[in-house]
C-alpha cells in the first residue's frame, strides 16, 4: 500500500561527505581508450550525452563503509551528539563493503556506536526507503534517534576495458557514477506542532517486471563467481522507458493528499542519472524548472546519496531552510519511484 500518512519524525541534520579524489569527464574518455585498444571510444560523446563535467572518484583504500561514517561522524560532531546517543543506525545504500555482515556493521565501528544496526537496499532509492522505515520506526515508538547513512561506491564497478560497441552500450551508465557518503538524523517530531519540523508524508509505486534492465549481477546466487557480473550491465533505453511506464500517479496522488502542488516547495530534489534524463523526467512530472537542484553536471550521478546531496547544496545555497517545504523524489533500478514530502 502506498503511504501517506503523516509522519511521526522530523530531519534533525544531515552532512553529505564528497571524496576529494575527482575526474573530468573528459580525463574519464582518456582513461577508457587507453584501456580499450581494440575499440575506438567516441571523443566527447559520454559528456554530450551526460551532461557530466566531473565526478568524485573514492580513494583505492576507501570502502563504503568509510564514506558514511564520514558523514556521520560530521554530522554528530555538528549536533554535539555522542555515539552512545544513537539508538538504531541504518546503513541505505547501493553500495555495500561484502555481502555478510551487514555493512551497517562496520559503519556503527568506525564511528563506536554500540545500538542496533540494519542495512535497508533498494538501488537508489535506499536512503529514501531508509527514510521510510525510520519514521515509522520512530512512530511506533521503537527509537527516538535514527541515524540512516549511505556510502555509495559505484566507481569500483565500471567496466574501463571495453571490446565493442555492444558492451559499451551496456557498460555506459556506470560512466555517470560517483562516489559519496552522506547520514541524516531522525527525531521525533513535536506531535504538539502541526506546522514544526516533520515527515509530511511519502509515497512508492514499483513496476518490478522491469528488474533486468539495469543490474550488477555480482554478490548473490545469481554469479558468485563471474568476474563479468562485477559490472554494470544496463540498457539506458529500456531503463528509461521502464521509469516512464512507472508514470506520475504516485507523485500526484502524494500531493493531492497533502493538498499541495509543486509551486508550494522550496525545492524538488530529483534523482539525477543525467541532466538531459532529469529534465525530461520533471517535465514529465510538472516540476517547475527554477525548483530543481542541478548536480549531476558537477557531481555526476552519486546512486542513493543524489537526494540527500541535493538537500545539502539546497540549504548551503540559501534556497531552503527551517520551515520550509522540500520534496525528495526517488527513482531506482528495479525499477521504483517514490516521494517523501518534508518540512525543514
Amino acid at each position: 500500500m502506498n503511504q501517506t500518512l503523516p509522519g511521526a519524525a522530523r530531519i534533525a541534520g544531515l552532512e553529505v561527505y564528497v571524496p576529494p579524489g575527482r575526474m573530468g569527464t573528459g580525463q574519464l574518455e582518456e582513461q577508457l581508450a587507453a584501456a580499450s585498444p581494440g575499440f575506438r571510444v567516441p571523443k566527447g560523446l559520454i559528456g554530450r550525452l551526460t551532461g557530466i563535467r566531473t565526478r568524485s572518484v573514492m580513494a583505492g583504500t576507501e570502502q563504503a563503509s568509510d564514506l558514511a561514517a564520514v558523514a556521520a561522524a560530521k554530522l554528530l560532531a555538528h549536533r554535539g551528539l555522542q555515539p552512545a546517543d544513537v539508538d538504531l543506525l541504518l546503513f541505505a545504500s547501493a553500495s555495500q563493503d561484502m555481502v555478510e555482515p551487514a555493512t551497517g556493521h562496520m559503519v556503527a565501528a568506525k564511528l563506536g556506536v554500540g545500538c542496533p544496526v540494519m542495512d535497508i537496499k533498494n538501488a537508489c532509492n535506499s536512503i529514501l526507503n531508509g527514510l521510510e522505515v525510520a519514521d515509522a520506526l520512530i512512530g511506533a515508538g521503537r527509537y527516538r534517534r535514527v541515524l540512516l547513512v549511505s556510502g555509495e561506491s559505484p566507481s569500483r564497478a565500471v567496466r574501463w576495458s571495453v571490446p565493442d560497441q555492444e558492451t559499451f552500450a551496456a557498460a555506459f551508465p556506470g560512466y555517470t557514477m560517483s562516489d559519496a557518503g552522506c547520514a541524516v538524523l531522525l527525531e521525533p517530531a513535536d506531535p504538539d506542532d502541526d506546522a514544526g519540523p516533520r515527515v509530511l508524508g511519502t509515497g512508492f509505486t514499483a513496476k518490478s517486471s522491469h528488474w533486468a534492465v539495469g543490474t550488477l549481477p555480482t554478490g548473490g546466487s545469481v554469479a558468485p563467481r563471474d568476474p563479468e557480473a562485477t559490472y554494470f550491465n544496463m540498457d539506458g533505453e529500456k531503463l528509461k522507458d521502464a521509469f516512464l511506464d512507472l508514470g506520475r500517479g504516485i507523485l500526484d496522488e502524494t500531493l493531492e493528499r497533502l493538498g499541495l502542488s509543486w509551486a508550494d516547495f522550496a525545492v524538488v530534489c530529483v534523482h539525477q542519472v543525467s541532466a538531459p534524463y532529469r529534465d525530461i523526467f520533471a517535465r514529465g512530472a510538472g516540476v517547475p524548472p527554477d525548483k530543481l537542484v542541478r548536480t549531476v553536471e558537477e557531481y555526476g550521478n552519486m546512486a542513493s546519496v543524489s537526494l540527500p546531496l541535493q538537500l545539502k547544496v539546497a540549504q548551503d545555497l540559501g534556497r531552503c531552510g527551517p520551515g520550509d517545504l522540500v520534496a525528495l523524489v526517488g527513482l531506482a533500478g528495479g525499477v521504483s519511484l517514490g516521494i517523501a514530502v518534508v518540512r525543514l
